[in-house]
């Protein structure tokens, strides 16, 4: 009965006792998990629901140390069944019923979530009416800094701002496109009350109010990093690989491309393709193709 909540505080004005909260599933995420963290919680998200699907690089040791600075729930999930739709629903549900969330936003760990305006938090940019609210996302471009030993993914400044069209044939296929440059897909923020379902992937909701209070919102963009070293996107298709062996597995085109690369032993060219130089990026950027981070966006460690 949470649908008769939604109905009952449609015309709510905030107040300061209005919680975010941000869930996340992540697995061997240690070089990336902590920056997620404290980006967020400077950003307005009061408390995180963490899912951690074995990771045996860390990842789990550093949340539970955050656990101790911030309000971070941990919860493990061994299976490697990859029921994305499923585990972040039920991350949803323990947002509302547990940490009295008013919105939930349903992340992964290589997304920063950005207010576009300086002075403004996430929250911000939402109300009691929002049912499910769409926002856009932007692949960050890897440059030729990412061979540095030194090279951290915060230093990234360039992001796909028009994707390119590529079919799905191409995607799988053909081997002179750069998967960073495909069209991707937005992701969602719900409310938890009437919230019915989220698919997988995190890019869509089900809720009782969407027909009428549904909505995109401009003022909040999340950057992906999806690939941030080549020891991080080697170790990451080596798993999705094995995910793949369940042929009921669900997963974007971009990851399926890069499994058969991975396969052909062709990844680290695969990798090493992807890095621009710097004219390919005063090009690019010059068509509008990509754009240049005003700010950055990440909050990293040392800098607390």
């Amino acid at each position: 009965m949470h649908w008769i909540k939604y109905f009952s505080q449609l015309n709510r004005s905030k107040t300061a006792d209005d919680r975010l909260v941000m869930t996340i599933l992540c697995r061997n995420e240690v070089d990336i998990i902590e920056e997620n963290i404290r980006t967020h919680a400077q950003l307005g998200v009061d408390a995180f629901v963490v899912m951690d699907n074995g990771s045996d690089d860390g990842t789990r040791e550093k949340l539970l140390a955050l656990a101790n600075e911030f309000e971070l729930h941990l919860i493990d999930q061994p299976e490697q069944t990859y029921q994305q739709a499923k585990w972040m629903k039920s991350l949803a549900h323990y947002a509302r019923d547990v940490l009295k969330a008013n919105w939930v936003i349903s992340n992964d760990a290589d997304e920063f979530w950005i207010p576009q305006q300086n002075d403004h938090d996430l929250k911000s940019y939402l109300s009691h009416k929002d049912s499910v609210v769409t926002v856009k996302r932007h692949n960050m471009v890897l440059t030729e800094q990412v061979l540095d030993p030194a090279y951290h993914f915060s230093q990234a400044e360039y992001y796909v701002q028009y994707p390119f069209c590529y079919d799905k044939t191409a995607q799988m296929q053909d081997e002179k496109i750069s998967m960073l440059f495909a069209p991707l897909s937005p992701k969602v923020i719900v409310n938890p009350h009437g919230f019915i379902k989220i698919s997988g992937g995190n890019h869509r909701a089900k809720h009782i109010g969407k027909g009428f209070s549904a909505r995109s919102e401009p003022n909040i963009i999340v950057y992906h990093y999806p690939i941030r070293s080549w020891q991080q996107f080697e170790a990451n298709i080596q798993h999705r690989q094995k995910l793949l062996m369940n042929p009921n597995a669900r997963m974007g085109n971009h990851y399926r491309r890069w499994v058969s690369i991975l396969e052909q032993g062709l990844l680290e060219m695969e990798f090493k393709k992807m890095l621009l130089n710097q004219q390919q990026l005063s090009s690019l950027e010059s068509l509008g193709v990509i754009g240049c981070l005003s700010r950055p966006i990440v909050v990293k460690p040392n800098s607390f």
